[in-house]
Formats: structure tokens, C-alpha cells, sequence
């Protein structure tokens, strides 16, 4: 059978590993710009949730223009934009001026998971739904691998204005390939008959129907309450590590910028590992003869439980601080791909973009509040002289917030089965 659509799946894969080495770029300049900005943690709190509540309204813009005028036109305006505000970064020198880069890049972000979500439902089967996003999803980790492997170098080397110009212009490389390959599986010429039969063995391709099912009728739903709360709840922790990391490990551990890219890189290498297989566990359940809401719940649980022994990281030396962290946050990357495989799972397909979207935006919110208590808490413990103290609170909030995700989750959907709107 042809695999033109595992092609489409690299395409994703790359666009989110670019999407996730230019998050990470401030947090990793932090070191460098603390000395030229002086601002403090709560200030540099307000400049990631800034962003992140820009990222939330992105979400939700896009998520409705996707469903309205398509993944091929809706990820490349994506992409466009936020290639160019991270470009932006560069001609900014003050913490008002990197909080106005950040919301144009959180604007411009919005749209990169609800298409990719959107582009696995149309082009996957669900019975590959899982690992197909896990797949693409990973490339959040390979993205938070180079990032610390590349980042200091340029900075160093170039300066740290040429770190935001080189992330901004991979994007635009990656946008001069996505614009010819793809299209919706009905229209590519270039795709077998086997595999288009493939692709529609579940149904008709989400961007077959035009009608479009709207904001106030997704939030008449229950069960997508149960998506919402998913991510409110853990969204927070993905984006707590992609943005304190660094800091944690020079606070309370005494590594520079320089120092502290080896404990980042083995990070997310584990976290990029454990997390396909994590997906693949869901997987297999499925062709065990699972049914579909038994394999995503028996993966959510098992990654939730994954996620607590992280309430250690405090207490223990760095090679244990790297596996544990490095543990939740593959267990995160497989609870991610559970989830967002879950709203496809439930909700027919012209309105997946907006269901996701939706979605990611109570993920950003729940982050921007998670980052302003991160910020006064730590700014707390900073003066009492003791910030390990901050960061332990914080780590033992991450280790809860999946169960209690879960139960949740449970609670409002039991079964994933589809519904019609």
C-alpha cells in the first residue's frame, strides 16, 4: 500500500519541531537576557503568559478558519505568521517589547495544532490515528533537543538576535514545501487507489462537507468539556518545562546556559523515545481487539500514574533528575497524543479543527495562570532564600494534575464513542 501519507505526517512532524524550537528560544536566552533586561521571575512570567493568552485566542481564530477554509490554506497562514513575529524577536530590546513579540507569535502558533489534528483525521484511519500524532507530536521534543544543542551556539557565536532570525526563516523554508505537496487525500493525484480506500475506510474526509458546526453548539457538549478539561489541566505542565527548565537548573543546580544543554538535550531524547512508545502501547491495545475508549483510557491511566514520581525531582541527584523529568514529560507526549485523538475519536470530522482549538485555548489559559503563579511564587522563595523550596511546590502540582485530568476526563466522557451533531 502507498505511503504518501506518512510524507504528510514528516511534514507535520517538521512544522511542530519548529513550532517548539521557537517557544523555547526566550527561555533558554533567559541566563543572557536577565543580565541585559534585568527583570525578575514575575516579570518574565507576565511575558510567557502574554503569550500564551495570545497563543489561546490563535487557537481559537484558527481553529474556525481551518474548519471554514481548509488545513492547506489555514496552516500556511499559520506558519507565515509566526515565522515572522519570531523574526520580529530580533528588533526588540525590552520587556515590553518582547511581550508584544510574543503575543504576535502566540497569534501566529494558534494554528498549528488544530491543522495537524485536523490533517491526521483526514488522512489516517483511526485505528492509526494515535501513533500518527504521537509521531508528528514528537517532533515537540525533537524541537526541545536542538533547541538547547543550537540556541546557546548561535547566541554565543552570532548573538542572541540571530537565534530568533534562524528559527523565523526555517519556517519559511518549511512553508516553500508544504504549499506544493499537500493536499486533502481526494484531490492529490499523486496518491494510490489502495491507499485513498485506505485512508476512507472509516468515512467521508473532514473537508468533504462544508458545513461548518459552530463554537456555541461544540460547547453544548459534554464530552468535549472532557477535552477542555484535559488540557486546562495539563497543558500547564508541558509549557511549565518548555519555559523554567533552564532557570531550574540554574537556580538549583548552579548550571549556566552552556552547562545545563546536556541535561536538556537527555531530557527530551528520553522524553522523544518514550513517548512514541507510549503511543504505540495504545496501539497495540486497539489490535488486541480493544475497543477504542477501552485503549485510550487504559493509555491515559497508565500515562497519568507515569507522571507522579516527578514530585521527587527535588529530592534526588541530577542523573535522577533527568530521568524523572524526562519520564512525565514522555508520559505528557503520550497523554497529549491520547487525548487529542480523543476529540477526533468523538466528533465528526468537519468539526475537529474547532473542537481542538477550542480546546487549546483553555490549555493556554490554564498555562497562563500556572506561568503568573510560577513567577510570584518563585520571586517568593527567592527572597526567603530558598527558590529549591518554589520549585518543589511546582513539581508536586505537576505530578497531580494528570490524575486528576483523567478522573475528570472520565467523568464527563466515559465512552469515546461518536457522536452527531
Amino acid at each position: 500500500m502507498g505511503s504518501y501519507r506518512w510524507l504528510v505526517c514528516a511534514l507535520l512532524f517538521f512544522a511542530t519541531t519548529i513550532n517548539y524550537i521557537d517557544r523555547q528560544i526566550l527561555s533558554l536566552l533567559k541566563p543572557i537576557l536577565d543580565n541585559e533586561l534585568h527583570w525578575t521571575n514575575t516579570e518574565f512570567a507576565q511575558v510567557t503568559a502574554a503569550f500564551q493568552a495570545a497563543y489561546a485566542l490563535g487557537l481559537l481564530a484558527f481553529g474556525a478558519f481551518i474548519d471554514r477554509y481548509g488545513t492547506r490554506l489555514g496552516y500556511a497562514v499559520s506558519i507565515a505568521a509566526w515565522s515572522l513575529a519570531a523574526m520580529g524577536h530580533a528588533f526588540v530590546g525590552s520587556v515590553t517589547g518582547f511581550a508584544t513579540a510574543r503575543v504576535a507569535l502566540g497569534l501566529g502558533e494558534g494554528g498549528n495544532f488544530p491543522s495537524a489534528i485536523k490533517v491526521v483525521a483526514s488522512w489516517f484511519p483511526k485505528k492509526e490515528r494515535a501513533f500518527a500524532t504521537a509521531l508528528f507530536n514528537s517532533g515537540a521534543n525533537v524541537g526541545a533537543i536542538i533547541a538547547p544543542a543550537m540556541i546557546p551556539w548561535l547566541a554565543y557565536t552570532w548573538g542572541w538576535r540571530s537565534a530568533f532570525v534562524a528559527a523565523g526563516l526555517a519556517g519559511l523554508v518549511w512553508l516553500a514545501f508544504w504549499i506544493p505537496l499537500y493536499e486533502v487525500p481526494e484531490r492529490k493525484k499523486r496518491l494510490r487507489p489502495a491507499e485513498l480506500r485506505h485512508i476512507q475506510s472509516d468515512g467521508v474526509n473532514p473537508e468533504a462537507s462544508s458545513e461548518r458546526v459552530g463554537a456555541w453548539r461544540i460547547l453544548r457538549e459534554r464530552r468535549a468539556w472532557a477535552f477542555f478539561v484535559g488540557k486546562f489541566l495539563t497543558d500547564p505542565v508541558w509549557w511549565f518545562f518548555l519555559t523554567w527548565l533552564p532557570d531550574f537548573f540554574k537556580t538549583t543546580r548552579g548550571l549556566d546556559l552552556k552547562q545545563s544543554s546536556a541535561p536538556l538535550v537527555s531530557i527530551y531524547a528520553l522524553v522523544t523515545v518514550l513517548s512514541v512508545l507510549g503511543a504505540w502501547f495504545t496501539g497495540s491495545l486497539t489490535r488486541r481487539g480493544y475497543s477504542v475508549t477501552r485503549a485510550r483510557k487504559t493509555g491515559m491511566f497508565v500515562t497519568a500514574c507515569l507522571a507522579v514520581p516527578i514530585f521527587f525531582v527535588t529530592r534526588v541527584g541530577d542523573s535522577t533528575v533527568i530521568f524523572l523529568i524526562g519520564l512525565a514529560g514522555a508520559a505528557h507526549q503520550a497523554w497529549s497524543a491520547n487525548l487529542f485523538t480523543s476529540a477526533s475519536d468523538v466528533f465528526p470530522r468537519r468539526a475537529v479543527a474547532s473542537v481542538v482549538g477550542l480546546g487549546g485555548m483553555a490549555g493556554s489559559l490554564g498555562g497562563v495562570l500556572f506561568q503568573l503563579f510560577t513567577g510570584v511564587l518563585l520571586d517568593h522563595f527567592h527572597a526567603k532564600g530558598n527558590i529549591t523550596a518554589g520549585y518543589a511546590i511546582l513539581f508536586g502540582v505537576c505530578a497531580s494534575a494528570y490524575l486528576l485530568a483523567f478522573a475528570l476526563n472520565h467523568l464527563l466522557s466515559p465512552s469515546f464513542e461518536p457522536i452527531e451533531i
